[in-house]
């Protein structure tokens, strides 16, 4: 259950928005609703207010979450220097994406005219959704490219001042190369698969998507054509992408409203039968209805208007203990240390899940992670796997050194967070 009134604001302030709505908060409403702070407890009332907006932030949702509730008489009645700071927050933040989506629609423009093919996932297509695009704001954009144009878009990427912003890293041999715009906002990554095929966990993954290519669509977005995947291709990858991170150390209510909005918008579009069976070939299928629980419960999913079938609905999966766990851990699941190093111990798990084996949750399981694991860091072991033990070492030095004065990096920690995210996984029969 979701125990805080904060979330619920959150969710609530969210759910206007993807509406196009506004929230409507009296003046008395704080993020808790049993107390009604008299004109002399402001300071108590900001404490509330702020970790309210902390959250937000640890969700990049702030400036939805702005949109729908900067009127209400509840945020009107915050002191002007608090209201005057979150404003200029969400200001730069909108801008900055207005600016982003600017650059990238600029570089995608010329990818098309050197005659290749990028599709791009997730982030522009996803925001275009939503009643104000730029107040939905994404890191990064993603966009697969088909390995022998990989040397063509890294071409046009220099030329428009994008360089790759891991200088040591091999480029033909990596399946994912990040980029930055020398002297501007954007942030892209290029991929020449959906995920790293490297991992044990979720290596297999990518055989989901070996057909896209052949069903690839295109869209307009700002006058320009862009290639995307098909509608039930893309609601899979949204899903998956969720379901990846999930089995990392979680994912954020952002993911989530991504889904919602698109199965509303293209629903009667999605082969919902086969996107059951894709889900299904990797076990997240009880995962993905949690994910349509909570969004018909706490956001704007409709499942009429989505043409959600019966064969979806029948599969028991209570949302809420999943929507606990992705508020508590933020948008990418790294809202602790101890958190994001408890993934080592859950990884495994699906790992050895695949192998046959039950996995043990482990204190040693996070400090020694498999080479696969650790080959994201030192890819020096695809070719020198003996040097594994060394790598361990490296890793538990610096591990040292960057968290010796952290107070939200625990080894115990971590194994009591793995144990109960593993318990969830078991009940949405991930893993056995």
């Amino acid at each position: 259950m979701i125990r805080e009134d904060r979330d619920k604001r959150i969710l609530e302030a969210v759910r206007c928005f993807m509406r196009g709505e506004k929230a409507d908060w009296a003046a008395q409403e704080t993020c808790d609703e049993s107390a009604v702070a008299p004109k002399d407890a402001a300071g108590g009332v900001w404490e509330e207010w702020r970790d309210f907006i902390n959250l937000c932030v640890k969700h990049q949702v702030l400036p939805m979450v702005y949109e729908a509730i900067y009127g209400t008489e509840a945020f009107q009645s915050l002191p002007q220097d608090k209201r005057q700071m979150i404003r200029q927050k969400v200001f730069q933040d909108v801008m900055i994406q207005a600016r982003k989506t600017e650059e990238f629609l600029a570089l995608y423009k010329r990818l098309l005219e050197a005659g290749l093919t990028p599709m791009v996932v997730k982030g522009i297509i996803c925001r275009q959704l939503y009643p104000q695009p730029d107040s939905r704001c994404s890191g990064d954009e993603d966009v697969l490219i088909p390995k022998d144009q990989f040397a063509s878009c890294h071409t046009c990427f220099l030329q428009e001042k994008m360089v790759p912003l891991e200088p040591n890293q091999d480029l033909e041999a990596a399946g994912e190369v990040p980029y930055g715009k020398k002297g501007g906002m954007l942030y892209l990554e290029l991929h020449k698969e959906l995920f790293p095929a490297e991992s044990e966990a979720y290596g297999d993954f990518n055989s989901l998507f070996s057909h896209i290519w052949e069903q690839k669509i295109q869209t307009q977005i700002g006058g320009v054509p862009i290639y995307t995947m098909g509608h039930t291709d893309h609601m899979l990858y949204l899903i998956i992408h969720a379901f990846k991170h999930f089995l990392h150390s979680g994912f954020g209510i952002r993911q989530v409203c991504d889904i919602v909005m698109y199965a509303n918008a293209y629903g009667s579009q999605i082969q919902w039968e086969e996107l059951l069976r894709q889900c299904r070939s990797v076990r997240a299928h009880v995962f993905a209805a949690a994910l349509f629980d909570i969004g018909a419960r706490h956001l704007t999913f409709d499942a009429e208007k989505a043409c959600y079938p019966k064969t979806w609905q029948s599969i028991r999966a209570d949302g809420e203990e999943l929507l606990e766990d992705l508020i508590s851990g933020g948008i990418y699941g790294d809202a602790t240390m101890s958190r994001k190093h408890s993934s080592n111990i859950t990884l495994q798990a699906v790992a050895d899940g695949k192998k046959g084996r039950k996995g043990k949750v482990t204190v040693i399981s996070s400090l020694f992670p498999s080479r696969d694991y650790m080959e994201r860091t030192c890819p020096y072991l695809k070719e020198k796997p003996y040097l594994l033990p060394v790598a361990w070492l490296s890793r538990m030095k610096g591990y040292m050194r960057e968290t010796r004065n952290m107070k939200d990096n625990d080894a115990a920690e971590s194994v009591r967070i793995a144990r109960k995210r593993l318990a969830l996984m078991k009940k949405y029969k991930i893993i056995r």
